[in-house]
């Protein structure tokens, strides 16, 4: 007798976590030359909640595994929302997945924004470039409790205004009361009339009451390490500062050890940290 494996990405799997769910794209939009939003559901009908800045790790059967923020709204658990950039093997096969595709999904994982320290305060997203996606979810929610912050503004900077992330999106909360967004480009084109600069030299000058504010910043690292700097010199309370960090991680529960930064290993406890617990970390070349 032969025995054939099952494909985890069209077989249930045990709800253990540890083996992909099958879900299907129901839902491919391009977002960039070359990046991608896939809209998915799960086969079995359960559906997967999560809160704001956890991951999964999407299976591409025979290609391979790759851990991948949700950017969906939490509020919607009925479809699952990541935003991935085609960057490897496994990044580019999901980019090129159509409509009616299955492919495994193990999650959520990973530690959230901590979004209750926000209620009452001065809430500021701060994002670099595909940043966007893992804090768009803190903006869904944040648009949700309105009533319950004191203001929502929005940091964001790429590398040129053909790199804007979601910028229909982005126009949309610039028009909402009482919402700010600030957007500046690395290099302008010839038609671009917004600001040219560092996301870091804006966040600054969108401050309102650094005493009262909690800013979640997600990006390139130099990026959020400067990000995190000026906040902290503008006087936001260190431990009011968050970081997703969302480097190098492969098995998605902390076994493999390939996204070790000192003693953490992001996967298992982050990719969500608070400011301090990763300052000086930040500033080792090797690390």
């Amino acid at each position: 007798m032969t025995l054939i494996a099952a494909d985890p990405a069209t077989a249930a799997a045990p709800d253990t976590g540890m083996l992909p769910r099958p879900f299907e794209v129901r839902a491919r939009r391009r977002e960039l030359a070359d990046c991608v939003t896939l809209e998915m559901a799960a086969l079995d009908g359960r559906p997967l909640g999560f809160a704001p800045g956890q991951f999964t790790m999407l299976y591409v059967h025979g290609v391979g595994e790759i851990a991948i923020s949700i950017s969906g709204n939490p509020a919607e658990a009925d479809t699952l929302v990541q935003t991935i950039r085609a960057v490897g093997a496994v990044s580019r096969a999901l980019c090129e997945l159509p409509e009616g595709q299955r492919l495994g999904v193990r999650g959520p994982l990973g530690k959230a924004w901590p979004v209750e320290r926000a209620l009452g305060k001065h809430l500021m997203v701060v994002a670099g470039g595909l940043g966007l996606a893992p804090t768009r979810p803190v903006i869904y929610w944040a648009l949700a409790n309105r009533d319950r912050l004191k203001s929502l503004d929005i940091v964001y900077g790429t590398r040129s205004p053909d790199q804007i992330l979601y910028p229909q999106q982005l126009l949309g909360w610039s028009s909402a009361e009482g919402l700010r967004v600030g957007i500046t480009v690395d290099r302008a084109s010839e038609d671009w009339t917004g600001r040219v600069g560092v996301v870091t030299d804006l966040v600054p000058s969108m401050l309102r009451d650094p005493a009262e504010t909690v800013a979640m910043v997600c990006g390139p690292e130099i990026m959020m390490r400067f990000a995190a700097q000026g906040l902290a010199a503008a006087g936001v309370p260190q431990d009011d500062i968050h970081l997703s960090l969302e480097r190098n991680m492969k098995c998605g529960i902390g076994w493999c050890g390939h996204c070790q930064l000192g003693p953490h290993l992001i996967c298992r406890d982050g990719p969500v940290f608070p400011y301090p617990a990763v300052r000086d970390l930040m500033t080792v070349w090797e690390l």
